[in-house]
């Protein structure tokens, strides 16, 4: 019998090479290249493609007519918001997360509301009915007309999709289909990428949104090889500590609507519900004024939210001080102490420096910057910063202070919860009065400082 060929193929590119590297050849990533069996072309196959991909025709770009494209309603506006206001009819939408923090809950919740109007379609390739019905029923779901199919082979999921024709389907999950017309694994590269590519091609033919479920990594990234990101029109990640109540979905790419959106859920006894007013979450209620804690406005797609960074400076007790940020960038937190040193005249090299965004959060925009610095001086100080005080802005490394983006929406969104005085860049100084709000413009790191020392 003949030994079977294999190749190997890189699971962050999909890229192929012949034998085993330590780098892919493709996309220079170390460690990525996996052993799978080289498939022989089946003309059933072949045929089954190019009889599905159809002809384009060349068209001039003026002549095609741009129309808004209607959207469809998950039920569950955190949801919606995420995707940029609902479901594309055709979209492809990819949620990943790590097990156990909800993504098949919210799945099923909005799946069981729209069924109640639209036809809609539930594929479980990791549980069988029976378990579906009862978390439903936990939930306290009423959803008689969901359709339902526990299946992992492709060829019968597209015969039940075909046959069916729903507005909306789930695949739960991607990682566990395989197609007849590959012989690797449930889960190996070559099956995951098929599988989302024949999905795709459905929905794009026939109209139908498709959500599929996505396993993780270790690292927090999706499973498999990266074209699967590239081939979907919506990447979602579920983000949060299985241990707290709280969940965030952000969108990390979204062909629909705003990318880095996120929404807010509370994981309750029936199910993830919304979050209208999340800033709540994120700021600590102290009773009196401590060291150490910042409010910062920062801005998650088009919401602004406000978030609580603290900061605790201690002496160091061994030969380096330690330097960890939680919810913010490390790197970024040893630029602001040397612009601390040198341009403000405050030294930290002696000192343990610890920074936190209360809530779980994570702050990637660098319109954090000024609130960590006020927090590292008010706990190296132990002096509180002023009651009703809200920061933003984008420290430089020559001690500027440099404007963030959409600065009105986030002063408009503080004086609405409350607060009474803002420290901010000069650039995004208002042209008008903002009723309740105080606001502070400065342009330099030490005219910042100076003002709470």
């Amino acid at each position: 019998m003949a030994k079977a060929k294999t190749a190997y193929v890189c699971s962050e590119c999909g890229g192929e090479s012949p034998k085993w590297q330590g780098q892919c050849p493709h996309c220079s990533a170390w460690n990525t290249l996996l052993e799978t069996r080289v498939e022989a072309p089946k003309p059933a196959a072949v045929n089954r493609f190019s009889a599905t991909a159809g002809t384009a025709e060349v068209k001039t770009l003026s002549t095609i007519e741009a129309r808004d494209m209607p959207r469809i309603t998950t039920t569950i506006d955190e949801f919606d918001r995420v995707l940029g206001g609902g479901l594309v009819p055709g979209g492809v939408i990819l949620i990943g997360g790590d097990p156990g923090i909800g993504k098949s809950t919210l799945l099923l919740q909005s799946l069981a509301a729209m069924s109640n109007s639209r036809k809609a379609l539930y594929v479980s390739g990791e549980e069988s009915g029976e378990q579906i019905a009862l978390r439903a029923r936990r939930l306290g779901l009423e959803a008689p007309d969901l359709r339902l199919l526990p299946e992992i082979n492709l060829e019968k999921i597209q015969a039940a999709l075909t046959a069916e024709q729903p507005e909306v389907a789930v695949i739960d999950s991607i990682q566990t289909l395989y197609s007849d017309a590959l012989t690797a694994a449930p889960g190996s590269v070559s099956q995951v990428r098929e599988c989302a590519a024949q999905l795709t091609r459905h929905a794009k033919q026939t109209g139908t949104i498709i959500i599929l479920v996505g396993h993780v990594t270790k690292e927090g990234t999706i499973a498999g090889p990266r074209v699967l990101e590239h081939i979907v029109d919506t990447v979602l990640y579920f983000e949060g500590d299985t241990h707290s109540s709280y969940r965030l979905v952000r969108a990390f790419k979204n062909r629909f609507g705003a990318v880095n959106e996120l929404g807010v859920f509370g994981m309750t006894d029936r199910g993830l519900k919304g979050v209208s007013n999340p800033s709540a979450l994120f700021l600590s209620q102290h009773e009196h004024e401590v060291p150490g804690s910042c409010v910062l406005v920062t801005q998650e797609g088009t919401r602004p939210l406000l978030v609580e960074i603290q900061a605790l400076v201690d002496d160091s007790h061994a030969p380096n001080a330690r330097r960890l940020s939680v919810g913010l960038e490390q790197a970024r937190l040893a630029m602001l102490l040397a612009v601390l040193h040198r341009h403000v005249g405050v030294a930290c090299y002696d000192q343990d420096v610890f920074i936190n965004a209360v809530g779980g959060v994570k702050i990637g925009e660098p319109a954090a910057d000024l609130a960590v610095l006020l927090a590292i001086v008010s706990s190296l100080k132990g002096k509180p910063l002023p009651k009703g005080l809200v920061v933003f802005g984008e420290v430089g490394l020559a001690g500027e202070i440099r404007p963030a983006p959409r600065g009105q929406e986030r002063l408009r969104e503080a004086a609405k919860l409350g607060f009474t005085q803002a420290l901010i860049p000069k650039a995004n100084a208002p042209k008008g009065e903002i009723k309740g709000l105080e606001v502070i413009a400065v342009d330099r790191a030490a005219d910042a400082l100076a003002r709470f020392r």
